[in-house]
């Protein structure tokens, strides 16, 4: 990518319609950059809708991305694990139509396993799941995301080392990382994050980066409720400075509740960054 594109998850707040294409049309009035389509109740849209979004998005210049079903979890029963491939699978391949480049993947659980016992069942699982990919030839990457508490699979550290699966890569929300322990929310914070990345993946990673961002309301325990910036602790300033530090590239999808007046401010914040000007 060649720079920073801001977002929202889903359809804007103040949006008309409801739907994607709606959805679509409002992102690109607001000028906004990019739009995750929302599949986490499920996979919903069908392949003729798919290509309608493929089309207007690509007409108007919006980056696409897409967020699989909450209910994953691959590091289940061999059930939950099945369907949770089927789950990952079908938002690719719809994806795909629509022109996303990357599936958001909420992977799973620790559960009784030991973290490391729970990292080689996920990688287990991904790389299945990246190889039938291949064999379908969709060319989607499949990003790993960071989550809010410590019973979840996704500290920074796991969803880093997980992209030596092949197609796969991360998805860094910033606000998940914050709600664990209530740390990682300074500049310098920000910054190691991005280190982090760059020593792991290299500059191509911080060219290629998906994040998610919102308020958070978080316990001992970590992630409790998405809230607005001003509801919030989350220093989204910084942030925003950080990213223009290390001239970072990709999509940065807003989760807050008001979805587009976060994430026009976040972008107003980026761009008005000394080093950005």
């Amino acid at each position: 990518m060649d720079r920073l594109f801001f977002g929202t998850a889903g359809t804007p707040v103040s949006s008309i319609g409801k739907d994607s294409l709606s959805g679509i049309r409002r992102v690109h009035e607001l000028g906004l950059g990019c739009m995750e389509l929302e599949f986490v109740r499920g996979v919903k849209m069908g392949e003729e809708t798919a290509r309608k979004v493929r089309f207007l998005a690509q007409k108007l210049d919006i980056g696409l991305s897409v967020h699989a079903p909450y209910y994953i979890n691959l590091n289940g029963d061999d059930e939950t694990r099945l369907k949770s491939r089927e789950r990952i699978l079908n938002s690719a391949r719809i994806g795909q139509i629509c022109g996303a480049k990357g599936v958001v993947v909420h992977a799973g659980f620790i559960q009784k396993d030991s973290r490391s016992g729970a990292y080689e069942k996920i990688k287990q699982e991904l790389t299945g799941i990246s190889e039938q990919m291949r064999g379908e030839a969709l060319a989607i990457a499949l990003r790993i995301e960071t989550m809010g508490r410590n019973s979840q699979f996704g500290s920074l550290e796991e969803v880093l080392g997980i992209t030596e699966v092949e197609g796969v890569l991360p998805c860094i929300d910033f606000s998940h990382l914050h709600a664990v322990g209530g740390k990682n929310n300074s500049h310098e914070e920000f910054a190691a994050i991005l280190n982090n990345i760059e020593n792991k993946l290299g500059r191509d990673g911080l060219d290629n980066m998906h994040i998610h961002v919102s308020g958070i309301e978080y316990s001992p325990k970590g992630e409790k409720n998405h809230l607005e910036f001003e509801d919030s602790d989350f220093n989204y300033k910084e942030l925003a400075r950080v990213f223009c530090e290390f001239n970072i590239k990709g999509n940065v999808i807003s989760e807050s509740p008001n979805l587009e007046i976060d994430a026009l401010k976040l972008k107003k914040e980026y761009e008005g960054s000394t080093c950005c000007k």
